[in-house]
């Protein structure tokens, strides 16, 4: 993968249950972290929404609690979201920024166009980073959850989609992976030092 050839990997130690793995590379920066997505100091954090933008559970429930009722009401006036498809708010209370809310696809088999759906999910999220000068951005596992995507075709999916952009687009200066098990620890792990 080009600059990513000569990578490093640096193990931080963890704090408060929480791990960080740093995947070091010329040009960019990839990080693997465990633990709660709405914890981390970056300038967006995704969110795996549903197509109405309004809550849900999952990495979208916490996000909503942590952020306050506020994204609620700013959510309401976005119309809702298309799957594969991307929309920016604020952050309100989180300590990021914007809050880039991406619909994943529920797993159907696979011959639905889910995996390129998900690559969508990703691409357009780092898209509007760009366009809203997010240079820090962290990812959770889009549709991992109850929408049934298997964890390691996702995981493929998530590390080449990114890799991909930040190779054309320098604007984006780091980008986290959250995972909150260990199985998809593991998946990314393995991937991000393989790469």
């Amino acid at each position: 993968m080009g600059d990513c050839a000569n990578a490093r990997m640096i193990l931080e130690r963890p704090q408060r249950g929480h791990m960080f793995i740093e995947i070091g590379c010329q040009m960019k920066k990839i990080k693997l972290f465990k633990g709660d997505i709405t914890s981390l100091k970056v300038d967006a954090i995704v969110n795996a929404a549903n197509t109405s933008l309004l809550g849900g559970g999952g990495v979208d429930g916490a996000i909503h609690r942590a952020a306050g009722k506020e994204l609620l009401a700013e959510c309401r006036t976005l119309n809702g979201c298309k799957t594969g498809d991307a929309k920016i708010t604020k952050g309100y209370n989180l300590s990021a920024k914007f809050v880039i809310h991406t619909v994943g696809p529920v797993w159907n088999g696979g011959k639905s166009g889910e995996p390129e759906k998900l690559a969508s999910c990703y691409h357009r999220s780092l898209e509007v980073a760009v366009e809203n000068s997010a240079k820090t951005i962290a990812f959770p596992n889009i549709s991992t959850g109850v929408y049934g995507y298997p964890k390691q075709e996702a995981a493929v999916i998530a590390t080449q989609t990114v890799t991909s952009f930040l190779e054309n687009n320098p604007e984006i200066e780091q980008v986290i992976f959250c995972v909150f098990d260990n199985e998809n620890f593991e998946y990314y792990r393995e991937l991000l030092q393989n790469n």
